[in-house]
């Protein structure tokens, strides 16, 4: 989640170096498998300066012996939301070094209802920099744009917590037949980082991951991350604890993405307010920009909905309530064996900082090793840059990497 579309999605960059596109395609099968690789295109190949200025422009502190990268856009295999076959899209941005196994960061971003500005298709903003970011340390970067981004077809589950790991353990079994076609190993001992929704993606990868045959997680580092609707983010919005116009954009998100697989109303009507229910499924079908959405969204959750709906929100039953409750599991998934730390700020009012202390709750009553760092009184996009930091350094060792 990003409060009020902030300012990182619009930045732009002189110093990224866009070269022509270099196309390998793998071998259809007759029921392909998931994680098979569909298509690969570099996307981008940056020098270290270039790499610096890249980051230098959002605000990143230049890194000393910075890595040059490579980036790619790659289409794979995966399943929808009912499990039929389909296709994602995601970026895998490695280091240039003369390392031919490498460590791998997978982030998980946050909220995106514009397809364009996922890992795979943007050329700044957050799905590009901190994919870019870790590898500039020397890290193999996976970033899954989830279903429905990029140029993965259909719209976005929003949220659903099957698919954005589904999708996410698939998209790093297709960066690793890329990889290898490159000459370069990925280690299988993922670390995991993610942002907003990304910190809710990424503690539901962490637990697929300990369940996959080929994979595994060696440490789990969500930042602010939406982990409990029905007893932390719901009740502030409906309670005003919550930036209005973020509520009015998170809500509207959820639930038009949530009554795609649990039919949680009937009409559009029965939850939102003229005249938002005649528009608000197609403002959020992917294809409009940050900006025309936040012109179609009122600033208050009270003008977007119904009161019938609102107070649902307080007391949810029927689907609504199986909608939140199984996309509320991702911190009672997880077993003992992989580390997490958490990451929040006490003045967010996108993710309250209540969903990361629910979070770790749930797991030390698994006896996780976890904990949680509050990293000041700053806003949601603030706590994403005073966190990155911390979760590089102890990425770094724990990879016995040399932090910068």
């Amino acid at each position: 989640m990003i409060k009020n579309f902030p300012r990182i999605a619009a930045l732009t960059c002189a110093a990224l170096v866009a070269t022509a596109p270099l196309t390998t395609t793998a071998a259809a099968a007759a029921t392909p498998a998931r994680g098979a690789l569909v298509k690969a295109e570099q996307s981008a190949r940056m020098t270290s300066g270039e790499v610096n200025a890249f980051l230098g422009k959002a605000g990143f502190p230049a890194i000393e012996n910075a890595k040059g990268v490579d980036v790619y856009s790659v289409s794979y295999r995966t399943v929808d939301v009912k499990g039929r076959p389909t296709t994602a899209t995601g970026s895998l941005v490695l280091p240039q070094t003369s390392a031919h196994d490498l460590r791998v960061v997978s982030y998980s971003h946050g909220t995106m209802a514009d397809r364009r500005a996922a890992p795979s298709v943007a050329s700044t903003g957050e799905g590009r920099l901190l994919p870019v970011y870790f590898a500039a340390h020397g890290f193999a970067a996976a970033a899954a744009d989830y279903l429905g981004l990029g140029e993965g077809p259909g719209a976005h589950p929003y949220m659903h917590t099957a698919t954005e790991a589904g999708a996410s353990v698939d998209f790093l079994k297709a960066a690793r037949t890329l990889a290898q076609q490159h000459q370069v190993t990925l280690d299988k001992r993922i670390m995991v980082t993610g942002f907003s929704q990304g910190g809710h993606a990424a503690m539901a990868l962490g637990a697929a991951l300990q369940k996959d045959r080929d994979l595994d997680v060696s440490a789990i580092a969500p930042i602010s991350g939406p982990f409990d609707v029905e007893h932390a983010e719901f009740p502030a919005a409906v309670d005003g604890g919550l930036d209005g116009r973020s509520a009015a954009f998170y809500l509207a998100y959820w639930l038009t993405s949530m009554d795609r697989v649990y039919d949680i109303y009937d009409e559009p009507s029965e939850a939102f307010r003229p005249p938002y229910d005649a528009k608000v499924t197609d403002l959020l079908d992917g294809g409009h920009d940050q900006e025309s959405i936040a012109a179609g969204l009122p600033s208050t959750l009270e003008e977007l909905l119904t009161p019938a709906y609102l107070g649902k929100l307080g007391k949810p039953t029927g689907r609504l309530l199986k909608a939140i409750r199984e996309n509320d599991t991702t911190c009672r998934d997880l077993r003992a064996g992989a580390p997490v730390r958490l990451f929040a700020a006490t003045g967010d009012r996108d993710v309250v900082p209540a969903n990361s202390a629910s979070c770790l709750k749930d797991l030390q009553a698994r006896h996780v090793d976890a904990t949680l760092t509050e990293v000041g009184d700053g806003n949601h996009f603030a706590s994403l840059r005073l966190s990155l930091p911390k979760v590089l350094a102890w990425f770094q060792q724990r990879s016995g990497a040399a932090v910068g």
